[in-house]
């Protein structure tokens, strides 16, 4: 059985437009399957976070998006204090997905100011030593072992949202030099958006 709480009082329909969501998953088949899920419910742009640091990142760089989906068994943290801080910067509409169903982790969700509360199945576990599928992801058209020290300590920097001046700064180094790392970082990883960058050097475990 599936139960679903609700604000009654701060519900708000999503637009009949075509509309953009956060899925935050440590699985990776999870995160896929409910990208599906939305895209079919009419989602034009789905971006997706692996672990909860990997969606501050997110919500930093992309902004508030129409919808917010957070697994709640994320292995960096628990979902609550992420919740908070995604309301904090204007992600108003989340949904909670969680195994718990007592009645103080649901009143502590809607403390957090969530919009949906629902009670999940927990999954069942794969082979024994089976591999995550996060841990087999890679950034793309590269792998881990291509990124200098360097280029990893700028990475570090930009998933904290420092500027290319500030990182400089730490490093003791130029903004131009960062900028050359920083393109050429992207050509290894296969994009120059500094949210994709950090969320493969993240599932990478380059970054925390």
């Amino acid at each position: 059985m599936v139960a679903l709480v609700e604000r009654p009082s701060a519900v708000v329909p999503l637009p009949r437009a075509r509309f953009t969501a956060l899925v935050v998953a440590e699985s990776a088949m999870r995160r896929q399957a409910l990208v599906s899920r939305l895209r079919l419910l009419g989602a034009r742009d789905v971006v997706e976070a692996a672990s909860g640091a990997e969606a501050r990142v997110r919500a930093h760089y992309d902004g508030p998006r129409d919808l917010v989906v957070v697994d709640g068994g994320l292995a960096d943290g628990p979902a609550l204090p992420l919740l908070a801080d995604l309301n904090k910067l204007g992600w108003r509409r989340v949904v909670l997905l969680t195994v718990r169903d007592d009645p103080y982790a649901v009143r502590a969700a809607i403390n957090a100011h969530i919009r949906c509360y629902i009670v999940t199945p927990e999954e069942t576990a794969g082979p024994a030593g089976a591999p995550s599928p996060v841990a087999r992801l890679r950034p793309r058209g590269g792998s881990p072992d291509e990124l200098s020290s360097r280029e990893v300590e700028v990475l570090q920097l930009v998933s904290e949202g420092r500027s290319n001046k500030e990182i400089g700064d730490a490093l003791g180094l130029s903004a131009l030099t960062v900028k050359s790392h920083l393109a050429r970082i992207a050509r290894k990883v296969g994009t120059g958006d500094r949210a994709e960058m950090v969320a493969h050097a993240m599932r990478s475990g380059l970054v925390r």
